[in-house]
């Protein structure tokens, strides 16, 4: 049977991804809403780039899988999804006049600012090396955006190890899978010298028979006078959604960070044995990809 897992989560961190920039300006990466509010972003190219980058830290994923042989960098010719993690969830275009290609096996969003940006910026100056040299400094200014942030990742979890006549042992399909998560359980990003944690605070998904993300745009917070709340109402109605007869609701679990959200109490009460701290979703989700994969 068809099965994919999808879940959002919500982290926070300061100022993500950055775009070219104007004169001594660093420009965060942001779009504008109609109702006039900024927004930022760290593209779904940047947060794939640092799972891979853990996945080969952490679980020795291949990186040995690019060259210019062809004139344009990409994938080797003679490398498949059997010597690469990398190119079986995330997909490849080798292009020559038998041009192979893979779509993504893993979907990511944007992970974009549930906080709008309010046009801050850093004054920045090199005087301590400068000044060594009874130089001028030189001067810049970068923008900077602490915010709550929300991303959704999809997998259809029986393309994972399937690319033509290739197929791997269910054991190992479901190895990728189980990485892939203890990855996003610990993610992180190395930007102009900080390290910002994208582990999950909030995170809510599951396994359905279907590869949609079901959440994606669903996950909002409101201020209140005790903090920062997950707005209940459109989770509650998504999971209230019907897929072949049956409510998603039944298939989805809740993580959550405690200390974090000033209504964590209300998710308990409304969702019951559905909520869970962070570790045991993680953990639950496990169990189900053990148990689809046969292992």
């Amino acid at each position: 049977m068809k099965k994919a897992l999808t879940m959002t989560v919500i982290f926070q961190a300061n100022s993500l991804n950055y775009g070219e920039g104007i004169a001594n300006i660093s420009e965060l990466k942001k779009f504008h809403r109609g109702d006039g509010e900024v927004y930022t972003y760290a593209s779904r190219q940047s947060i794939r780039y640092d799972i891979v980058r853990l996945g080969n830290e952490l679980f020795g994923w291949n990186l040995d899988t690019v060259d210019k042989a062809s004139g344009v960098v990409q994938f080797k010719k003679d490398v498949t999804i059997n010597d690469s993690v990398e190119m079986d969830l995330f997909g490849y275009l080798k292009t020559d006049k038998n041009s192979q290609k893979r779509p993504a096996v893993v979907r990511l969003s944007h992970a974009i600012s549930l906080e709008p940006y309010k046009s801050d910026l850093e004054f920045l100056n090199n005087m301590g090396l400068a000044s060594r040299i009874g130089q001028d400094a030189n001067l810049a200014n970068i923008e900077q955006h602490h915010s709550f942030y929300t991303y959704t990742i999809t997998i259809d979890l029986n393309r994972v190890g399937v690319d033509g006549e290739i197929e791997l042992p269910s054991e190992e399909k479901a190895n990728r899978v189980l990485q892939l998560l203890e990855v996003l359980k610990v993610l992180n990003r190395n930007i102009r010298g900080r390290q910002e944690n994208l582990s999950p605070l909030f995170v809510i998904g599951g396994m359905y028979n279907v590869a949609n993300p079901f959440f994606l745009g669903r996950v909002q917070l409101s201020v209140t006078g005790n903090g920062w709340a997950i707005q209940t109402k459109p989770i509650k109605e998504t999971m209230e959604q019907t897929f072949a007869g049956e409510a998603i609701g039944k298939d989805t679990r809740i993580g959550i960070l405690s200390g974090v959200f000033a209504n964590e109490g209300e998710l308990y009460d409304l969702f019951n044995e559905q909520v869970m701290p962070v570790e045991p979703f993680f953990q639950y989700v496990s169990k189900q990809i053990k148990a689809y994969y046969g292992v």
